[in-house]
């Protein structure tokens, strides 16, 4: 796919389910053009950035292993990422990919996703976590991390200390899967729920 390929094909695009979807075929068929969705992911200043983001999880929800070949440019991206209705499907993404890395069985993923790419996930989830965003974000952002302290310990406190910090103040949606999440570190750590 080209770059103009993928504009006129980003321009199609609506939040219809029916048009994401017929666009994730499209992407499915050429998977080169996943490099080009994530630079256009990185342009927040661009006004199609956020359909690159709805295609992107979309097509990583259907064939997750699509974006293994792309894996240092998708960390890569996940900083620059700042309008809220791009960062929703990008944390989404990070919870599908740290889901199937830990999963228990053998999983493509784990030949994939090395610690660096790890690293930079944590440090996303953590951003979105502690700003000012809606709750899927910040909902997807507390299980990937949850699952990337079973690998890195010093997360786990900290998860810990941030959702007890803000669960008074935070919606219900918040609090809900808070209440899970905290519940899952303290089975981890044996004490009692």
């Amino acid at each position: 796919m080209t770059i103009d390929g993928l504009y006129q094909l980003l321009n199609y695009v609506d939040s219809s389910l029916a048009k994401r979807e017929e666009a994730t075929e499209i992407v499915l068929s050429d998977p080169t053009a996943i490099k080009l969705l994530l630079e256009v992911i990185g342009q927040n200043h661009n006004p199609v950035s956020c359909k690159a983001s709805w295609i992107m999880e979309f097509t990583v929800r259907k064939e997750l292993a699509i974006i293994y070949p792309y894996m240092d440019d998708f960390t890569n991206v996940l900083d620059k990422v700042t309008l809220e209705s791009s960062i929703r499907p990008m944390s989404k993404i990070c919870e599908l990919l740290v889901d199937a890395h830990f999963s228990a069985h053998i999983h493509k993923s784990q030949d994939h996703i090395k610690n660096n790419h790890l690293e930079l996930i944590t440090s996303a989830c953590f951003d979105w976590l502690i700003g000012k965003h809606k709750v899927a974000p910040k909902a997807y952002a507390m299980t990937t991390l949850f699952l990337l302290g079973n690998k890195f310990e010093w997360i786990h406190p900290e998860l810990k200390m941030i959702l007890e910090q803000n669960y008074g103040k935070s919606s219900a949606a918040y609090q809900a899967r808070a209440r899970r999440v905290l519940k899952k570190i303290q089975r981890k750590n044996g004490k009692p729920t």
